[in-house]
C-alpha cells in the first residue's frame, strides 16, 4: 500500500464511507470499491444500542455478537479491495471482534484471497472493570454495579491509536468492537501521513473527515433530502462518500462520477452539524476537535472542499456506553377506515387501557397512538382534531416481564371481533428492550490490542 508519509511525498489519500448504520446498503460500496479508486473503504455501523444488542446476542451464543451483515458485506467488496490493495476499517466487530476476524478469515479462504491480513482491536469491552470502578452513570447518578444482574455490556469508546497500530503491522482489515465513529477514518489519516498521536491540529482536521463520511449517504444528499424544497436526484442509488484527504487534514468531498445524490456545501454543512453539541469542542478519544473554523467551498459538480478543521488535547477520560435489560415492550397495531375511522380508533384505545386495568396488568408506561394524526406531535399537531378516512391505532406498553407484554398485544388483537366496528389488519409484537446509559472511565485503565490473523 502506499503512504505519501513513507515515500516523503505530499500526497492525498482516497477514503470511502461504505456504511453508515448496521443495516445500511451494499451496492454503494461496491461501487466505491470498484469505481472509487479508494485507499481505505469505512463501515461504520455501531450505534450505542446496536453494541448492547449485540452482547445480548453473544450471551445467547458465544459465537456470534458481531454485525449481522458481516458476511454479505465482506462477500461483496474483499476480492475488490484484495484485488486493487484496499484497505478496510470498521467497527462490524461489535460485541466480538475476534469472532469476526475469524469469520472474515474463513470467508477470505472461501474466496480464494491468499495472504489477506486480518486484524481485531480488542479491549474496549470492560464490563466487569465498569462494575469494579463503581462508575456514575451519568443520566441517572447510579453506580454500574448497582444495575446487579441486568447490567448486559460496558463499552469504553477506544481512538485511532491501535487501528493505527494494525494498519502498521500490515492489517488489510482492521475489526472493531466500540470506538468513536470518526476515529475509523481519522486511522487511516494517521497511518498514511504518519502523523503524530499529539499532533492535535491535524488530529482535529482528520477527525473532521471522519466525522462528514461516517454517516454515507447522509452527506451525499440522503438526510438531506425533502422533495420540493431539497430536491435530491436518483436516491434510489444514491452514491456514497468519497474523502480525498491531504497531510494537512484538508479534504475534498465527492462521489463515484454518475452514481446518484448530491455533494454541496448544504449537504456537507448539515452534516459537519449533525449530533454536534459543541462545535468548537466536539470530544473524541483522540482529540478535542474544533469545528468552529471549517469553511466548505464547492470546487466542481459535487465536490467540496474542506478546510480549516483543528483541534486541541484529547480529554483523559473515555466516554462509556453501558447496556441493560430494562424490561419488555409489547405493542399491538389495528386500523380502522370509512366514515367514523377516528371516533372508532379513539374508542378502541380506551377499551385497551380499560381491559388492560381489567386483567391486572401495569404497565411502567402506556401509549395508545393515532399514526397520521397525533403519534409524533400529540395534541399540538394540526392534525390531533383532523376525521380522516382512515387511521391506524398502535398501542404500545414497556412492562417489566415478557407475559405483560404479550398480553397487551393480545388485547389489541381481541378488538378484531370485541369491537369496535371494522378493525381490520392486526398485528402484534414483543421484544426485549435494552436501556443505554453513559460514564466514562480514565483512558490508563482500558488496554486495547491488536490481534493479527493471515488467510
Amino acid at each position: 500500500m502506499w503512504s505519501p508519509a513513507e515515500n516523503g511525498e505530499v500526497g492525498t489519500i482516497r477514503i470511502g464511507g461504505g456504511a453508515g448504520y448496521s443495516g445500511d446498503r451494499i451496492e454503494p460500496a461496491v461501487e466505491l470499491v470498484d469505481q472509487g479508486r479508494l485507499d481505505y473503504l469505512i463501515f461504520e455501523c455501531l450505534a450505542e444500542r446496536t453494541i448492547a444488542l449485540a452482547h445480548l446476542a453473544r450471551l445467547r451464543d458465544p459465537a456470534c455478537g458481531y454485525d449481522p451483515l458481516l458476511d454479505e458485506r465482506m462477500r461483496a467488496v474483499l476480492p475488490g479491495c484484495h484485488a486493487q490493495g484496499v484497505r478496510i476499517v470498521t467497527n462490524m466487530g461489535a460485541a466480538n471482534p475476534l469472532a469476526a476476524r475469524d469469520r472474515i478469515v474463513a470467508l477470505a479462504r472461501e474466496q480464494g484471497l491468499d495472504g489477506l491480513r486480518v486484524a481485531a482491536v480488542i479491549g474496549d469491552e470492560i464490563t466487569a472493570l465498569a462494575a469494579e470502578q463503581e462508575l456514575t452513570l451519568q443520566e441517572t447518578g447510579r453506580r454500574v454495579s448497582d444495575l446487579g444482574d441486568r447490567l448486559v455490556s460496558a463499552n469504553a469508546y477506544l481512538g485511532a491509536e491501535p487501528m493505527v497500530a494494525a494498519l502498521e503491522r500490515g492489517a488489510d482489515v482492521v475489526v472493531t468492537g466500540r470506538v468513536a465513529d470518526p476515529s475509523l477514518a481519522l486511522a487511516a489519516q494517521m497511518h498514511a501521513f504518519g502523523w503524530r498521536p499529539d499532533d492535535w491540529p491535524r488530529l482535529g482536521a482528520g477527525t473532521v473527515v471522519g466525522h462528514l463520511v461516517e454517516c454515507a449517504g447522509q452527506i451525499t444528499g440522503g438526510y438531506y433530502a425533502d422533495p420540493g424544497v431539497k430536491d435530491v436526484p436518483g436516491l434510489g442509488r444514491l452514491g456514497f462518500p468519497i474523502a480525498e484527504v491531504d497531510e494537512r487534514g484538508s479534504a475534498v468531498i465527492t462521489k463515484v462520477s454518475g452514481s446518484g445524490g448530491i455533494v454541496t456545501e448544504h449537504t456537507c454543512a448539515e452534516q459537519l452539524l449533525y449530533e454536534v453539541h459543541q462545535p468548537d469542542r466536539y470530544l473524541t478519544p483522540d482529540s478535542s476537535a474544533d469545528f468552529s473554523r471549517v469553511t466548505l467551498a464547492e470546487v466542481g459538480p459535487d465536490r467540496v472542499a474542506v478546510t480549516g478543521g483543528t483541534g486541541g488535547p484529547r480529554p483523559q477520560a473515555l466516554k462509556v456506553s453501558v447496556g441493560y435489560r430494562d424490561g419488555y415492550v409489547g405493542e399491538g397495531q389495528i386500523s380502522y377506515a370509512g366514515p367514523g375511522a377516528v371516533g372508532r380508533a379513539r374508542l378502541a384505545a380506551d377499551i385497551v387501557r380499560e381491559r388492560l386495568e381489567l386483567i391486572g396488568v401495569q404497565p411502567r408506561e402506556l401509549r395508545c397512538d393515532l399514526l397520521g394524526v397525533n403519534a409524533l406531535h400529540g395534541n399540538a399537531s394540526a392534525l390531533a382534531h383532523a376525521d380522516p378516512n382512515e387511521v391506524r391505532l398502535r398501542v404500545v406498553a414497556r412492562t417489566d416481564t415478557r407475559d405483560e407484554a404479550t398480553r397487551l398485544g393480545g388485547e389489541v388483537e381481541t378488538l378484531l371481533t370485541n369491537g369496535p366496528a371494522g378493525g381490520g389488519g392486526s398485528t402484534r409484537s414483543v421484544r426485549e428492550t435494552v436501556g443505554i446509559e453513559s460514564a466514562s472511565i480514565d483512558r490508563q485503565l482500558v488496554r486495547p490490542a491488536v490481534e493479527l490473523a493471515k488467510v
